[in-house]
């Protein structure tokens, strides 16, 4: 052999003077450094929904479920009202960030904590706070869900849970507004199945904050007037968003956004014709 034909050999993956080749034990060598690797990112995947399963369960082991009900604002509304007039900012934020963590953990009680929202803060900032809390802690849940979960599904989905994906895909934006317009689904089942039908954060962001607003300021608006019903020993109608004059408009709202969805359909047979 000619004066450096090993290097040679060895550097484009060729035989050396012994037979062997440097490449393929390269490689032997790199997938079983990669196996350790693979477990630790497994790890990693799951540790944000790890962390927000963790989250539920310490609340409510804690006992912090009872704050979260309309006896707890009774008892405390003027504890509540005083630090509101103490300290407005820092309780705004305490606020916006008590909501952040209710969607992440995917604790029932955003109808009581909407309504506060409306009680302290008055319809416009406490509706505010309440739709960027609501998404910041959505966008938490489906980011968790699809690190997590996302390529597990796509790995168990058959065709046809694959074309209800690709279909999904194509509207995401339309039908997440429906979703969230109506509310017929759990907030955190909402929260989840986009994540794993692949939807991009962004689209699930705009959806999500354009499609909680009309019944985050309905509630939000009842909360302002919580005042009057508290004096008179009166309850709020927690119901109130399925009340034929405020679902009906939110219905009208769904069909709109369900607008651009039938306008490809038809454009698609038409191209098909």
């Amino acid at each position: 052999n000619e004066p450096g034909s090993d290097a040679v050999g060895a550097a484009f993956g060729g035989p050396c003077e012994d037979g062997s080749n440097v490449r393929e034990e390269e490689t032997v060598t790199s997938d079983a450094t990669l196996q350790p690797v693979a477990k630790k990112t497994l790890f990693q995947r799951f540790l944000p929904l790890l962390l927000l399963a963790a989250g539920f369960i310490a609340f409510f082991a804690a006992g912090l479920d009872e704050y979260l009900s309309w006896n707890a604002l009774v008892d405390h509304n003027e504890w509540l009202i005083q630090q509101v007039s103490d300290n407005a900012v820092a309780s705004f934020l305490i606020y916006s960030a008590a909501y952040i963590l209710v969607v992440a953990f995917s604790i029932p009680g955003g109808t009581i904590m909407t309504l506060v929202g409306g009680y302290l803060f008055g319809t416009l900032i406490g509706g505010t706070a309440t739709v960027l809390g609501a998404t910041i802690g959505a966008c938490l849940v489906f980011l968790a869900a699809r690190t997590a979960l996302g390529d597990l599904f796509r790995k168990k989905a058959g065709g046809a849970l694959l074309r209800m994906e690709r279909g999904f895909q194509e509207n995401a934006l339309s039908y997440l507004l429906v979703l969230r317009l109506i509310p017929l689904f759990p907030f955190w089942l909402v929260n989840i199945v986009p994540a794993l039908l692949e939807v991009p954060l962004r689209t699930y962001f705009i959806g999500t904050l354009l499609g909680i607003i009309p019944g985050t300021f309905v509630y939000a608006s009842v909360g302002a007037g919580l005042g009057t019903l508290l004096a008179q020993g009166q309850t709020p109608d927690f119901g109130i968003i399925f009340n034929l004059e405020i679902f009906l408009p939110l219905i009208g709202l769904s069909l709109l956004s369900l607008l651009p969805v039938a306008y490809r359909k038809i454009k698609a047979r038409r191209d098909k014709d």
